[in-house]
């Protein structure tokens, strides 16, 4: 059964139609019941199963996280190869900084781990028109899993432009003046603990989403 297409606090109940005729009301036959997902946006959410919003959340961390690295790795790789034609010295010791944005990566790998570990299938599952013990733990864990998935993506994002970008400065500057890069690696590893808070606080959140097995556990 789908969560999605079928809920129980979807549908309206029917509504007993009347027709006047001749000044006498005449019952007719009962209209059809209405989804609540035809007038309300909050309602198609809710209707979605939670195991959905869990794994979207565990794509949108991984995937986010390896957008944020290829981006970053995209900014300096260029830079590198390019400051590596007059300055061939730069090539090596700059690729420190590809391997700070491909820990971004790294760190979104990690957390879809935790995140689908965490995931224990029921038997059968259906949003219900009021939600309580299991199936409402069940609900609340899936939307904290999302909410993991976009904490987690949005700061690895985030922190692979930065890595990216200041790593290329701190390619160009190498090439024209060698004491620079000391201090450009500094900032390349503050900018790179941005994606391991988000990682830290990803770990926080998904302690708090709990799959129950069904209601015989």
């Amino acid at each position: 059964s789908s969560a999605a297409i079928g809920c129980g606090y979807c549908r309206h109940p029917p509504k007993q139609g009347t027709a006047k005729m001749s000044g006498t009301t005449v019952a007719t036959a009962p209209v059809a019941a209405k989804t609540c997902y035809e007038t309300s946006l909050l309602c198609v959410f809710e209707a979605v199963s939670p195991y959905m919003w869990a794994y979207i959340g565990i794509a949108i961390a991984l995937g986010v996280s390896v957008i944020g690295a290829a981006w970053g790795i995209f900014l300096t790789g260029s830079s590198i190869v390019g400051a590596g034609i007059k300055a061939p010295r730069i090539s090596s010791k700059n690729l420190v900084s590809i391997i700070f944005c491909e820990a971004v990566a790294i760190y979104g790998v990690i957390i879809a781990i935790i995140m689908a570990n965490k995931i224990e299938g029921a038997p059968m599952f259906d949003v219900p028109k009021v939600p309580t013990g299991w199936q409402a733990q069940t609900m609340v864990a899936g939307w904290c899993m999302f909410c993991v998935g976009l904490s987690v993506g949005l700061s690895n994002l985030v922190c692979g432009v930065c890595v990216g970008v200041s790593g290329s400065g701190c390619a160009l500057g190498d090439a024209q003046r060698p004491e620079l890069f000391v201090k450009m690696l500094i900032v390349e590893i503050f900018g790179s603990a941005l994606g391991l808070f988000g990682v830290i606080v990803g770990i926080i959140q998904a302690n708090g989403a709990t799959f129950p097995k069904g209601p015989t556990a």
